[in-house]
C-alpha cells in the first residue's frame, strides 16, 4: 500500500459523515507505519475502542469504512476465524465488526457485518510463512496466495458496504 495522509484517510470514508471522519483518531503509530507490508490500514480508535476503521485502495481510489464492535467484545467460549485473513493459527480475538452501509441505505439504518481480527492484524497474519513440507514446498508462494486472498476478500467487503 502506498503511504497516505491523514487528509486522504478522512476524505475516503463512504459510510461516515464528514464531521465523523474529521473527528476520527488516527492510529497511535501512524507516522511509523510500514506501508510496504499493508494491504489495508485498519485500526481501533484509541479513544473509542469499540470503533474501528478500515481504509484500502479499491477500484482505483482510496475507500474507507467506519466500523463498530459489539459491547463486551467477542464470545469468550468459542474460537472464530477472521473472514479477511483466515489465519487458523492466530490467537488474537476476532470480533463481528459492523459497518453502516453507504448512502441512503446506511442512513436508513442498514448495516453489514463480518468477522475481523479485533486489532486488525490481518496484514501481519498473512505474512507468516508456514513450515516447508510436502504439502507446502514453497512457503513464500503460500504467503503470496494469502496476501492476494486478503486483498480480494477485503475489497469484496468494501464493495458490499458501498452497494445500495
Amino acid at each position: 500500500m502506498q503511504r497516505i495522509t491523514a487528509q486522504q484517510i478522512r476524505s475516503s470514508f463512504i459510510n461516515a459523515s464528514r464531521s465523523d471522519a474529521a473527528k476520527l483518531n488516527l492510529p497511535r503509530d501512524f507516522e511509523a507505519l510500514d506501508w510496504d507490508n499493508l494491504e489495508f490500514l485498519g485500526w481501533r480508535d484509541p479513544k473509542m475502542p469499540l470503533r474501528g476503521y478500515l481504509v484500502m485502495p479499491a477500484d482505483g481510489k482510496l475507500t474507507g469504512i467506519m466500523l463498530r464492535a459489539p459491547e463486551g467484545g467477542a464470545g469468550k467460549n468459542r474460537a472464530v476465524l477472521c473472514e479477511l485473513c483466515r489465519d487458523v493459527f492466530s490467537k488474537e480475538e476476532v470480533y463481528l465488526w459492523v459497518a453502516r452501509r453507504a448512502g441512503q441505505s446506511g442512513r436508513d439504518g442498514n448495516t453489514l457485518g463480518t468477522l475481523i481480527c479485533a486489532d486488525f492484524l490481518c496484514c501481519a497474519n498473512v505474512r507468516k510463512e508456514p513450515p516447508a513440507n510436502e504439502i507446502n514446498p514453497d512457503p513464500a508462494a503460500v504467503v503470496l496466495r494469502q496476501i492476494a486472498g486478503l486483498q480480494e476478500r477485503t475489497s469484496r467487503f468494501l464493495s458490499r458496504v458501498r452497494e445500495a
